[in-house]
């Protein structure tokens, strides 16, 4: 695996949904999230990251240094254990752990260490992993250098709740008294969203030994992360732009919001609802870009 990288990266994630629910809200009956002050969109940083992770674990099936540690219905303890097992000790064998960790007091680093080089999202995101605890021993706690915020529409959204019907019926006695059943989905017509993101070169060096390789693994499954994600309930998502802004240093040249904000997305026509990606224009003003800072589009 190549050495972590060396420069810090800011990034800003354009995308948009057609007829389609982006990230539902179980508090509100799976209703598409929504800031109730300002009417615009929004989709969380879990969401995201899900897509992420389940890209990766896609094109890197079965390949060593790419493991993802958050999977549905995978125990998060029998990630940990791998770690137990890889420095040649059982985990379920309470009193070796313990006169291992005893002997060894580096023991934790080391579980850590695994952990970061066997799994991609540990590596990336950072994880918790102190569920599995015996004898004082877990794989510990870890920042990633990669940090994502919540994404938000650029437009307020409307939300519509559209009444479907179905012929498949329950139960046999609903079947011969009714012969279709009613059923309800919530659509955005049209949502572009803009999330943004951090790349810190100094945890990837200092932490997990986030790399070159894995940085243009993260761009490429940022762009393709709705590709193979596709359902019926979330209509037409994909992502439109990736703009990524990269440092000359470690520790930047720039505060990040002031990168943000040379960005600017704007409604073609102010007057018109908005209902595809050629509704709106993308600009960055180069000329607020400093120095040490340079711009990449990517699509």
């Amino acid at each position: 695996m190549s050495e972590a990288i060396r420069n810090r990266y800011d990034f800003v994630i354009l995308f948009d949904v057609e007829n389609g629910n982006p990230n539902g809200d179980p508090d509100a009956g799976n209703m598409p999230r929504i800031d109730p002050e300002t009417g615009l969109g929004l989709v969380t940083d879990v969401c995201l990251k899900r897509k992420i992770r389940n890209y990766v674990d896609m094109v890197k099936e079965g390949e060593a240094g790419y493991q993802i540690y958050i999977q549905e219905k995978v125990p998060l303890n029998d990630m940990d254990k791998l770690a137990v097992q890889y420095v040649g000790l059982d985990p379920d064998d309470e009193k070796a752990l313990k006169k291992a960790k005893k002997d060894d007091p580096e023991l934790d680093v080391k579980l850590r260490d695994f952990m970061c080089r066997n799994f991609f999202d540990v590596r990336t995101f950072g994880a918790v992993m102190t569920t599995f605890v015996k004898a004082n021993l877990n794989c510990g706690q870890v920042r990633g250098p990669v940090q994502l915020g919540f994404a938000r529409s650029v437009d307020p959204i409307m939300p519509q709740e559209v009444t479907i019907t179905r012929v498949a019926i329950t139960t046999k006695a609903d079947a011969e008294n009714k012969g279709t059943e009613m059923g309800r989905k919530y659509i955005v017509p049209y949502g572009l969203y803009r999330a943004e993101g951090f790349v810190s070169a100094n945890l990837a060096r200092k932490a997990t030994g986030f790399s070159e390789d894995d940085l243009s693994l993260l761009w490429q499954a940022i762009i393709n992360m709705f590709e193979n994600d596709h359902s019926a309930a979330r209509g037409k998502m994909c992502v439109r732009e990736l703009i990524v802004f990269r440092h000359d240093s470690e520790l930047g040249n720039a505060p990040a919001h002031k990168l943000f904000d040379a960005v600017n997305v704007r409604r073609v026509n102010p007057d018109a609802a908005p209902r595809s990606y050629s509704d709106y224009a993308v600009e960055v003003d180069m000329a607020s870009v400093p120095d040490g800072v340079t711009c990449q589009r990517l699509s």
